[in-house]
């Protein structure tokens, strides 16, 4: 019997000049910008991450948002999840997806993940060298949901038993949860909605201490993941005996720690398997997630996070595990998530690039036929 399975891809909508960005970083800037800077900081390093297909395209256009649809219903893509940004009574970054909403020929099923963290200069969400902060307010949850509310009507948005899909980034970072969810819900009911509530489970925080009563599931955040944090235990423990052995090897994955490299350094094979074989024991629901690669090199510089390795045959041998080992939890609990689309500053992409052109594609496809004719 075959099993179906519903790939979301999370897209990045950075990829248009917006006010906020003129003014924090220079008239015209874009992801692109930060993308096109990037160089290579040892040998064999792939930078800079340049799109080839779908060009340096700007999501205000028709014609970009359409082509990425296309390209990701050939490529067996079901839907994807937008990052959602908003901050202190109003929306950011807002206007693909709004276009997107009023145009009917943008048939592609969507749902957004709210990235509700600092907006910083280091891009990591932390307080040093905040541009916007997140402040919290009940007046703010209350308008904050009733803008998404024509996004939750619409019949492209992806739904669970008919109640929308809302994904929270970083739960823990909500004082009183439980309430804010309870107005939430107070609201939405006016207009006969109720939402299926997903969280984040990343390395760090939102790891389920957060009224985990209150979401329907969690979704794994590759490579990321609570799983990443327990392969580098893993990883320093293998390796701690002080002998011969473990001196070279600390030498060697040292990180170039030096007075101009940080770059924290991992095998993305290796990990693969690491979490592979050893699948965390959940006891609530909690999506699989599988990412491309990872190289934020283009943002982070010398202080950069490298899955080094990175090919679309590993990617594709992760992808048909957690399909193998993934057991929906009904007929409309099927999800499971790639990260990332579009994450180019991130060297974290499905979409077409210079060096593998659509092998990632490609293999995201045969990946998903080979697990549903097994």
């Amino acid at each position: 019997m075959l099993k179906e399975i519903k790939p979301i891809a999370i897209h990045l909508p950075q990829f248009h000049p917006f006010p906020e960005n003129d003014e924090w970083w220079g008239k015209g800037f874009t992801e692109w910008t930060n993308v096109t800077k990037a160089r290579p900081l040892f040998e064999g390093h792939y930078q800079p991450h340049l799109p080839t297909d779908l060009g340096f395209y700007d999501l205000r256009l028709e014609e970009a948002r359409v082509t990425q649809i296309e390209l990701a219903k050939q490529y067996g893509i079901y839907g994807f999840c937008y990052y959602h940004y908003w901050f202190n009574g109003k929306p950011m970054m807002y206007e693909p997806i709004e276009r997107m909403l009023a145009n009917p020929k943008e048939d592609f099923p969507f749902m957004f993940c709210w990235a509700n963290e600092n907006w910083t200069r280091t891009w990591d969400g932390n307080e040093k060298d905040v541009l916007v902060k997140q402040n919290y307010s009940e007046a703010d949850f209350i308008q904050h949901i009733n803008y998404l509310i024509p996004f939750f009507q619409d019949k492209r948005y992806i739904k669970v038993y008919n109640k929308p899909v809302f994904i929270i980034y970083k739960s823990d970072d909500i004082p009183n949860l439980d309430d804010t969810i309870k107005l939430w819900n107070t609201e939405l009911k006016k207009v006969n909605i109720e939402i299926y509530w997903c969280r984040i489970e990343r390395w760090t925080g939102s790891n389920g201490k957060n009224s985990l009563n209150k979401f329907d599931a969690a979704i794994e955040f590759q490579p990321m993941s609570a799983n990443f944090k327990s392969y580098i235990k893993h990883k320093d423990n293998k390796y701690k005996k002080p002998n011969i052995l473990s001196r070279i090897f600390k030498k060697l994955t040292s990180n170039y720690k030096n007075s101009k490299f940080q770059l924290n350094i991992h095998d993305l094979e290796q990990y693969i398997d690491y979490d592979l074989n050893n699948p965390p024991i959940k006891d609530y629901k909690i999506y699989p997630c599988v990412s491309p690669m990872w190289d934020n090199t283009a943002r982070k510089g010398t202080k950069a996070l490298i899955f080094k390795n990175s090919t679309p045959k590993i990617y594709k041998k992760w992808l048909k595990g957690k399909l193998n080992m993934f057991k929906p939890f009904s007929k409309d609990e099927n999800f499971i998530f790639i990260n990332a689309w579009n994450e180019w500053a991130e060297g974290n992409h499905l979409e077409p690039c210079i060096k593998w052109g659509r092998q990632y594609l490609e293999a995201t496809l045969e990946a998903l036929q080979e697990a549903e004719n097994k």
